[in-house]
């Protein structure tokens, strides 16, 4: 069975990342995937090079028994957010990340969205050796697309992040149960074209 986990990035209260990740979540239930949460609210991570905390390793363990992550954050001063960097930092070398289906997601209150942002995590997520699905989404003026309560206002953000669940979904269908159910069936019946040899 398949889990996918999305990780809100932002520690602000209620945040507009949150927000969004939970129309992406709510999206992806609806076509029948198994989604956890995990808020930067609820963490207490140390800087690399101290001692980890027991949320380094609870959230390490949560990314590796996902099937799919999606990794959600606001963009800071044309960057990724320090929390969902500390986040990423705490998932251990390699990392947990590695050879994971990652979908990303940023908002950003600017006219041109979280750009900037997904860029470097694009990067990062390059260099920890995860899979970035395609279709990364930006959400720009974010504050004017959901209410006080993370409804969401704006017919266009809500259409986006959910194309997000929609894209995560088949690519989880059209390419990584593919290739375990070929994995599966080669341990099962061996190699059949050696025989031909």
């Amino acid at each position: 069975m398949r889990n996918i986990l999305g990780v809100s990035g932002s520690s602000r209260p209620g945040n507009y990342t949150s927000h969004a990740l939970g129309v992406a979540v709510d999206e992806l239930r609806a076509l029948g995937e198994t989604v956890s949460v995990i808020d930067a609210r609820d963490l207490s991570l140390s800087f690399p090079g101290q001692p980890e905390t027991a949320d380094a390793a609870r959230l390490r363990e949560a990314v590796s028994q996902a099937s799919a992550v999606v990794i959600a954050s606001p963009e800071y001063h044309g960057g990724i957010a320090a929390h969902t960097k500390l986040i990423i930092e705490n998932l251990g070398f390699p990392s947990a990340l590695a050879g994971k289906p990652v979908a990303l997601l940023g908002v950003a209150s600017g006219r041109i969205g979280a750009i900037k942002s997904l860029e470097q995590t694009k990067g990062i997520m390059g260099h920890v050796g995860a899979v970035v699905v395609p279709g990364a989404v930006s959400i720009a003026g974010v504050q004017q697309a959901f209410d006080g309560n993370g409804q969401c206002l704006d017919e266009g953000t809500g259409r986006s992040l959910r194309k997000l669940a929609e894209s995560l979904h088949g690519f989880l269908n059209d390419y990584v149960c593919p290739k375990f159910e070929l994995e599966r069936m080669v341990r099962q019946e061996g190699e059949p074209w050696s025989t031909n040899l």
